[in-house]
């Protein structure tokens, strides 16, 4: 079954973002375009597409040095983030979030992941998390 969404990200240089995305974060090539500067790219069963603005069709017109990225966090699943961790941080990527152990409260249960953020080329912000399953939600006695 085909992702019921996948985020196409516009970057400035394709060749360095591509190689970021696969060299040191360990995404697949599922297909590309080299001569658009498009890559569809997958790590798991998450999938995104690069496309390098201002070569073949853009979707987006930002004005000349624009800032991508900003405010934009994608959460992607994997099994293990440790691999991804030493890739990224090999490749000098900015690590946003220093890995952590993380519970989220989910009514009346807490999910945990173990996550990390980096920042690719481009200033968008990666946030891979493995998950750590769920635990009931200890609430501290009032006055605590």
């Amino acid at each position: 079954m085909a992702a019921m969404l996948v985020p196409e990200l516009g970057v400035r240089d394709w060749a360095r973002s591509r190689w970021f995305y696969v060299e040191a974060l360990g995404f697949a090539v599922k297909y590309e375009r080299p001569e658009e500067g498009f890559s569809y790219l997958t790590l798991g069963a998450a999938e995104l597409m690069i496309d390098q603005i201002g070569v073949g069709r853009d979707f987006v017109s930002l004005p000349r040095g624009a800032a991508l990225g900003q405010g934009m966090n994608l959460q992607i699943e994997v099994v293990d983030v440790a691999p991804i961790l030493a890739g990224a941080t090999q490749f000098g990527a900015p690590i946003v979030l220093p890995l952590e152990d993380k519970w989220y409260r989910i009514d009346s249960s807490e999910g945990g992941n173990r996550q990390f953020a980096v920042a690719d080329p481009d200033g968008y912000v990666l946030r891979f998390f493995q998950d750590l399953g769920q635990r009931v939600l200890v609430i501290p006695p009032a006055g605590c």
